[in-house]
């Protein structure tokens, strides 16, 4: 059997030229994005678009220029082109924000809001879903183009090709789901039920400009400067995650994925075209707070789960000076373990599920993971663990 194709290129900033360079420069290292696009397709184009109002320099959002660069290549191929995510209804407008707005109209393309077209319930052959509902306008396309954000994520440690699917489904079912399936396990696993309803035919990812930390929307940007493509999206997770320091199994996306044969998680059997991983790769990125968790993952199930409940795993911290009452935060906690009052959101850990749907979607930073001593400990012992390994 041969081995998975995987590219690798370099852009480091927004420069359009630079950027459609490196974009065309990684398809075509594939063979082409005709080897994907028949002529006349109907093709949606999946971006990350996560839903706090943001502009696009803060590195939550797949960034418009990276996306425009791919949609010229797939202008010659198809006129049928929808770009599109599921986001907040609400003032104000995240597309207009972004800059989405502006450049679809500019190129001509279909913009949508995924719950403007509505959703289907299909069934899910999944570990944890059976059922599931899934955006009517990527069921109704021939293909599907999925453009990931390169970022940091406090409960799957990375959000890349796999988790970019979880928009797929409508932002409330989302919320149950972070309720409903809290333990990591479980909802790791859902994630990739998830994906397996509408897997990509092409994934593209910007690791241009990527978020470290406290991701997906509280972290900083880190210039990484790469792109990334493959057809299969386990594997393009897998190399991502060894540029920023992460063992591939340290995802459990990934790794799950990996074990029901999704994809290819183990990097023997990926070929990588184009530059190198050592060639590209970032020593000290900065991971979430969540991430040894997947340590205590390795250990006993009946075990494992006291550990990260109860000492591993980051609870929500508001920073009270930050905090502006928007309220964003209490309408986004599926179990309302949020209340704001006197102008400040106040976290209810008898009954939080540290889902970080709060931390998520709050714009002023104001909700960071915070571990209890016992994570940090674990945190610092691991961190030196990684360093004498390294000699």
């Amino acid at each position: 059997m041969g081995k998975t194709k995987l590219s690798i290129t370099t852009a480091h900033g927004y420069v359009y030229n630079e950027v459609y360079a490196a974009v065309q420069n990684a398809v075509g290292l594939l063979g082409g994005l005709e080897r994907f696009v028949p002529h006349g397709s109907k093709v949606f184009v999946k971006i990350n678009h996560l839903s706090p109002p943001s502009p696009a320099e803060r590195g939550i959002v797949t960034h418009p220029v990276f996306a425009e660069a791919v949609l010229r290549l797939l202008k010659p191929l198809t006129d049928n082109i929808t770009v599109g995510d599921d986001i907040n209804s609400g003032e104000p407008n995240g597309f207009e924000v972004s800059g989405y707005h502006r450049m679809c109209q500019k190129m001509g393309v279909k913009l949508l809001n995924l719950r403007e077209e509505g959703f289907v319930q299909k069934r899910c052959n999944g570990y944890i879903l059976k059922h599931v509902y899934v955006s009517k306008a990527v069921l109704d396309a021939d293909i599907i183009i999925n453009l990931p954000k390169m970022k940091t994520h406090s409960l799957a440690a990375f959000t890349g090709a796999v988790k970019n699917l979880y928009g797929i489904l409508p932002g409330g079912i989302r919320h149950k789901y972070h309720a409903a399936h809290a333990p990591k396990y479980n909802f790791n696993q859902m994630l990739v039920d998830v994906y397996t309803m509408a897997i990509p035919h092409l994934n593209i990812m910007d690791g241009i400009m990527a978020m470290e930390g406290e991701g997906p929307a509280g972290g900083t940007v880190r210039n990484v400067g790469v792109v990334l493509a493959g057809a299969d999206a386990v594997a393009l997770d897998s190399v991502a995650s060894q540029i920023i320091g992460l063992k591939p199994t340290d995802v459990r996306t990934t790794d799950y994925a990996a074990r029901r044969g999704i994809g290819v998680a183990d990097p023997r059997y990926i070929d990588v075209l184009g530059e190198t991983i050592a060639s590209v790769k970032v020593d000290d990125f900065k991971h979430p707070a969540g991430t040894s968790s997947a340590l205590v993952g390795k250990t006993p199930s009946f075990l494992s789960g006291f550990l990260i409940n109860n000492f591993v795993d980051a609870r929500p911290v508001v920073v009270k000076h930050k905090c502006t009452g928007c309220s964003e935060c209490e309408k986004a906690c599926p179990v309302q373990a949020i209340v704001v009052g006197s102008e400040v959101a106040r976290v209810n850990n008898g009954i939080c599920i540290k889902c970080m749907c709060c931390h998520e979607v709050c714009r002023y930073d104001a909700i960071v993971p915070k571990k209890a001593f016992a994570g940090r400990t674990l945190d610092f012992v691991t961190q030196i663990y990684k360093k004498a390994s390294k000699h």
